[in-house]
């Protein structure tokens, strides 16, 4: 079955509304209105078309980032899956919706300025070696005594990657 990927630039109509599923899982959701504008010959005048509003569902750590990150009103740019989903409200009246499953998030940088903040990720024992902390330690107080030696300026990032891959071997 064929996917239908959109990307939509317009503004939060709504805040973000987060949850944790019972199995777990992050989601949040929002509201995200989008009219295209163009210019009107006749009258000289910009006019708004009529807005289309879609509802934003993520999840996982794409949910918990947007819960932290948007608020209502501000500027956005969307990528997902669209879909339509139909649903019966209480009165008996069977309603549809447009939602897009969201891959991808951002704030629109054409229409203001924004920050990045790298999210911190728990990491495991078996993700990187215990001793990273002193592997990097061990890699500066190497390459510091190379310098002396040799007299030559010493690449401490390639220095570290060795002390890495020393002590990731040692760990196998």
């Amino acid at each position: 079955m064929n996917e239908t990927v959109v990307t939509m630039c317009g503004n939060l109509a709504s805040d973000v509304r987060s949850t944790t599923t019972p199995g777990g899982l992050a989601f949040a959701t929002f509201r995200m209105g989008s009219s295209s504008r163009r210019f009107d010959r006749r009258s000289s005048a910009w006019v708004d078309a009529d807005p289309i509003y879609v509802s934003v569902n993520c999840w996982r750590a794409l949910a918990e980032n947007v819960s932290g990150s948007l608020g209502r009103g501000e500027p956005v740019i969307v990528t997902g899956r669209l879909k339509m989903r139909s649903f019966t409200k209480d009165d008996g009246a069977t309603r549809e919706v447009l939602e897009v499953e969201a891959t991808a998030v951002r704030h629109d940088l054409a229409r203001g300025t924004s920050a990045f903040h790298r999210r911190k990720t728990e990491t495991t024992n078996d993700d990187r070696p215990e001793n990273v902390d002193s592997t990097i330690a061990a890699a500066m107080a190497d390459a510091e005594s190379l310098e002396r030696e040799s007299g030559k300026v010493v690449d401490l990032d390639r220095a570290q990657s060795d002390r890495r891959s020393a002590a990731t071997a040692a760990a196998v």
